[in-house]
């Protein structure tokens, strides 16, 4: 079986690699073209003849259509996902988060993939309503970031009604590890503690989520490929545990070892009606599909990344100091 991941260079995509190349599968991973012919995440991971590398970009229809010719299943996961800069360049999350999709869509129907799972996020729900939460949980774009990955979902879902073409939404709450970028909580506290700070620069402390370790993740999108069930689907990935960004800084200080205290940072406080201040996941529907279940807990998944983050070649690939937007 031959697969393609989009967005095979980010956080989640480098590490879905990964394990698809672990179970045997043929992998073609798309990179973001640059002139530097650099990879991201994928420079990390060991190379082997089952790996294939192509660089290009989803807004591009027509390359689209290249790299899905002889494709079983597709991965879509590529995207721009930090929510600031969504405030400061809408355009562009319009551009290759709902038109992206569209020509992956478009491209897996014309080539005959058997199988697309499109990545959204648990940020379509907004803050939650009611707890925990399932997928019939009403949509909020409360950014210019989750109302893009709403319209994507849509374009997805509309190609499943209109064309028959076999998808299935992927919707994975937070999820964390090594390689996570530092605009995101996890990341941004635990590179600032190991890079000495005395004091570690956050914003809103009060918001809760649930935090899903990025192999059970990963986990979770392959389990999905495997199942018929989900065809035409809109399924959660996610631990059904919630808990705090404050007790998240509290746990990885205890892990850490670590005295730092907290300043809020104004730059990091989304606007009021932006902020999404509770995310906790009904992950019914994917046990009901998959089986799964989160094999880490929070306090494991939170030690081996701090173990990964903590040390000095992966650090440096980091700027604690700098704000990440």
């Amino acid at each position: 079986m031959k697969i393609l991941v989009t967005g095979a260079d980010g956080f989640i995509g480098s590490h879905l690699t990964e394990a698809l190349l672990k179970e045997g599968y043929q992998v073609r991973a798309l990179a973001q073209y640059n002139s530097f012919n650099y990879w991201g995440w994928l420079e990390d991971i060991e190379s082997t003849d089952k790996l294939e590398v192509v660089t290009g970009d989803v807004r591009d229809p027509n390359y689209c259509r290249e790299i899905c010719k002889d494709i079983d299943v597709v991965y879509h996961l590529a995207a721009l996902i930090a929510i600031p800069y969504s405030y400061v360049a809408p355009d562009s999350y319009v551009d290759t988060n709902v038109k992206g999709t569209l020509n992956i869509c478009q491209a897996a129907r014309d080539c005959g993939v058997n199988r697309i799972l499109v990545t959204s996020t648990s940020e379509v729900y907004g803050t939650a309503r009611y707890v925990p939460i399932d997928e019939k949980h009403p949509l909020q774009p409360q950014s210019p970031y989750s109302a893009s990955k709403i319209g994507a979902d849509a374009i997805a879902m509309s190609f499943f009604n209109a064309f028959k073409l076999p998808i299935t939404i992927v919707r994975p709450f937070n999820t964390y590890g090594p390689r996570q970028s530092a605009r995101a909580v996890i990341p941004t506290i635990i590179s600032q503690i190991a890079g000495g700070m005395k004091e570690i620069k956050l914003g809103d402390l009060s918001p809760t989520r649930d935090f899903n370790y990025v192999a059970d993740t990963c986990r979770g999108f392959i389990e999905l490929a495997k199942s018929e069930k989900a065809i035409g689907e809109t399924v959660n990935i996610g631990s059904n545990f919630e808990i705090s960004v404050k007790d998240t800084l509290d746990l990885i200080k205890d892990i850490m070892h670590s005295d730092v205290r907290f300043m809020t940072d104004e730059q990091r406080i989304r606007p009021e009606n932006s902020e999404v201040f509770r995310l906790w996941c009904d992950n019914t529907k994917i046990r009901e599909l998959t089986g799964f279940a989160p094999k880490y807990s929070i306090r494991e998944g939170l030690e081996k990344t701090v173990e990964w983050f903590t040390k000095p070649e992966n650090l440096a690939k980091y700027k604690p100091g700098l704000y990440n937007v």
